[in-house]
């Protein structure tokens, strides 16, 4: 039987182009929803496109970005990490406390702050080391004790917020000196120093993932991690890499948020793995893994920003912006499955 014939009988058309419409729409929805939402918010609200407002927003979403960009590497490999959020809330912390030189001088300011602290290249140091150590320590556990990665970075989420709590005492650490805060409140130009450090871990991510051999082991983990095991491939090492990986960005992002806010908390990135998934997935990265991009991951980021700003500078309730997202995240994996569907028939 011919194949025109079988179509006829299924009742389906041939695409004579070879046009891919579910592919396309996965690649470029994000980027298209983005635009039309800027176009919407920028009738409803003028002030929404002001320089102003536009930097305030690539600011207020490059902490969400840092974290996505690793999130991205992990959900690349059908992995997962519900952490975040408390990971980066104690690696602030034990910044803080390196630039305070300590708790006793925890809310002291001036001369005073920087005669006992250590200054801010130890504590980025320090709040980088508790990243890696806390993401390698829960990679660990999924390659060696075989625990799945979702109920390995719930328990984190738990112990690391518990941690963050012990470690500070239940209260915040604040009053850094000038070359501290300039990591979150800086300016090089007009553009703010948080939304250049966010660009620049994008755009080295993007190359990792797309031009190095690590980028193409990690989407054949992601892909199919039984056939990357029979290839050859050592699926435990990417998978550790990939914690790794995230666990230096929740540190990063820790010194970054505690150096913009000028001061740092144990309740600092509450609900911020909801925002990050949300980010990823709205991003275009599948959460059966092996597809996505950084650039994707981007945009999806930018959509969630511009989403929540528009959605402020309407006087829309912080906890309808909640529901909101979380419509967006089952509606996105919703798209996922169903694109992923079709592509097989």
């Amino acid at each position: 039987m011919t194949t025109s014939k079988k179509n006829e009988l299924l009742g389906t058309r041939p695409n004579p182009a070879g046009f891919d419409v579910f592919g396309f729409l996965a690649k470029f929805a994000p980027l298209i929803f983005l635009l039309v939402l800027m176009a919407v918010f920028a009738i409803l609200e003028p002030r929404f496109l002001s320089s102003l407002n536009l930097f305030n927003v690539m600011r207020q979403v490059s902490i969400f970005g840092l974290l996505a960009i690793g999130m991205t590497f992990v959900i690349l490999t059908r992995g997962i990490d519900l952490s975040v959020g408390s990971l980066l809330a104690f690696a602030g912390l034990v910044a803080a406390a390196v630039a305070k030189g300590g708790f006793e001088s925890r809310f002291a300011v001036g001369a005073e702050a920087e005669a006992a602290g250590f200054g801010w290249p130890l504590a980025l140091l320090a709040a980088i080391t508790v990243g890696v150590l806390a993401g390698g320590l829960q990679g660990l556990a999924i390659t060696k004790l075989k625990v799945p990665p979702f109920v390995v970075t719930l328990g984190g989420m738990s112990a690391f917020r518990g941690a963050a709590l012990l470690f500070a005492g239940g209260g915040p650490i604040s009053g850094f000196d000038e070359g501290y805060r300039w990591w979150g409140q800086g300016y090089v130009g007009v553009v703010p120093v948080p939304v250049i450090i966010f660009l620049t871990f994008a755009v080295f991510a993007h190359i990792l993932l797309r031009y190095t051999r690590f980028g193409r082991r990690v989407y054949a983990v992601g892909g199919n991690p039984e056939a990357a095991r029979l290839s050859g491939l050592n699926v435990d090492r990417v998978t550790l890499q990939v914690y790794l990986i995230i666990g230096f960005m929740a540190g990063l992002g820790g010194f970054v948020l505690s150096a913009r806010l000028n001061s740092a908390e144990a309740v600092a990135g509450l609900t911020y793995e909801l925002t990050v998934i949300a980010s990823v997935v709205i991003g275009g990265t599948s959460l059966f893994g092996g597809i996505g991009t950084i650039f994707g991951t981007v945009i999806g980021t930018l959509l969630i920003g511009v989403l929540l700003n528009g959605l402020v500078l309407n006087n829309v309730s912080s906890y309808v912006q909640q529901i909101i997202i979380g419509i967006i995240i089952v509606l996105a994996v919703a798209f996922d499955t169903f694109a992923k569907s079709q592509r097989r028939h």
